[in-house]
């Protein structure tokens, strides 16, 4: 479980990555990856809870 945490807070890192570098060349891709950062928040707070409680 932390191992995929730790890839998890990565893959975050990365998609938070390229919407700032995204943002100024092609708005809708930056925005679609918000939806995708967003999922990726969500599933690592889960795994984080999962983590925790065990």
């Amino acid at each position: 479980m932390g191992a995929a945490l730790v890839i998890l807070i990565g893959l975050f890192v990365a998609i938070v990555t390229y919407i700032g570098l995204e943002a100024s060349r092609d708005r809708l891709a930056a925005a679609l990856f918000v939806a995708y950062a967003a999922w990726v928040a969500f599933a690592g707070v889960l795994n984080a809870a999962i983590w925790r409680l065990n």
